[in-house]
């Protein structure tokens, strides 16, 4: 079936709705799709700029109660693998991010039981008399609903006392796909997709940005898949409504079966990039479109450039749950300046906020430079 009409209403500026995006799911003409996914990216973004964030991702915590199916790195309250990292080690990989001019810190882990709130809120508090520019972003919907739940409080006095102790916005971790069929399937105790929904716009009360994501590959249908964007760009036409900053970024990727408990087909890479293209088609309302290299590689994350996405993602300085699931690609800095040149843009490094901060001319490289670890 012919997705000409489709894509042209998109491109116009029209809203498309359930079928127009089954339409597009069903079609394999997926050069097309990124030809417009990337026109409509250009209307956002008129400059030939691709963003991305020096960042690391700390995972304070691999303790987790919620036993997704899909997840290789949890363990189980009680069990001997299972850690909390102290503090001082916490600080010393902030402190080391802080010295290659990092930005933004990504601290997630599981759902630790263990943990009250004032462990959180001690930490946040620590954090920012150290390091009073860093930015935490930080601590998925699934933790937020567990802190709560641990200290008796409700979810949204948490995230107020968590907001006012340093955590500065939400990551949209935890949304794989926002429909309750899939959801039970692969993650029985994370909670309904309205729930995700619903801490992002108390979120979003508080002032705090956040960003959307999504996991394709679990066995969803496409009506499954085209309902979560659908969901997502809802969400964010209600916080825009409320004059809250809403998602500031929408980040898809695709589930990684390797050391976990689900069998499931590995989702190739133009299967990634008609995802990629058919959101930026179908999410009007978002401004950016991050690319996925860490499950993807860099030069799947580089054509992402050219199918919607305007922005490279995270550094990534430490990753530990995509990379316990065999996935593990690295790039340091450099190396994104030159996959964003090769792309046929120009590399800036950025804010959480999206602000950006440097614009690098034409052979211009860091000064400092390092490589993901784990």
């Amino acid at each position: 079936m012919a997705i000409d009409q489709v894509l042209e209403r998109a491109l116009a500026g029209e809203r498309l709705g359930l079928e127009d995006g089954l339409r597009l799911y069903d079609s394999n003409e997926i050069e097309k799709l990124g030809h417009y996914a990337n026109k409509i990216m250009e209307k956002w973004h008129p400059e030939p700029i691709a963003t991305f964030v020096i960042g690391r991702n700390i995972n304070y915590t691999n303790v987790c109660d919620t036993y997704c199916r899909f997840c290789a790195f949890y363990r189980a309250p009680g069990s001997e693998e299972g850690y909390v990292l102290p503090d001082e080690e916490i600080y010393k990989k902030i402190q080391e991010t802080v010295d290659v001019q990092g930005t933004e810190i990504l601290m997630q882990g599981g759902t630790n039981p263990n943990l009250p709130l004032e462990y959180y809120t001690n930490l946040l508090r620590g954090i920012k008399q150290r390091f009073p520019s860093i930015q935490m972003h930080s601590l998925s919907v699934a933790e937020i609903v567990k802190i709560a739940e641990v200290s008796n409080k409700p979810v949204e006095e948490v995230i107020h006392l968590l907001h006012e102790a340093g955590l500065d916005s939400l990551p949209g971790a935890g949304a794989e796909i926002l429909d309750d069929r899939t959801r039970k399937k692969i993650s029985r105790l994370k909670g309904t997709w309205q729930q995700w929904i619903d801490v992002m716009k108390m979120a979003n009360r508080e002032g705090m940005s956040t960003t959307a994501t999504m996991v394709i590959g679990f066995g969803e249908s496409m009506e499954e898949r085209v309902l979560h964007l659908l969901r997502v760009r809802e969400a964010q036409d209600e916080m825009k409504a409320v004059g809250g900053p809403g998602f500031l970024a929408f980040i898809s990727w695709t589930f990684q079966p390797e050391n976990t408990n689900m069998k499931a087909e590995k989702q190739t890479p133009e299967q990634y990039l008609k995802n990629v293209a058919i959101s930026r088609i179908m999410i009007d309302n978002i401004p950016n479109f991050q690319s996925s290299w860490v499950t993807m590689g860099p030069d799947v994350g580089k054509l992402s450039l050219s199918y919607g996405c305007n922005d490279f993602g995270s550094t990534m300085m430490e990753e530990n749950v995509v990379s316990a699931a065999a996935c593990t690609y690295k790039v340091n800095t450099n190396h994104i300046l030159q996959l964003i040149r090769e792309a046929g843009k120009i590399p800036a490094q950025r804010n959480t906020k999206y602000e950006i901060l440097r614009v690098f001319k034409e052979g211009e490289s860091m000064e400092t430079d390092f490589v993901m670890q784990n």
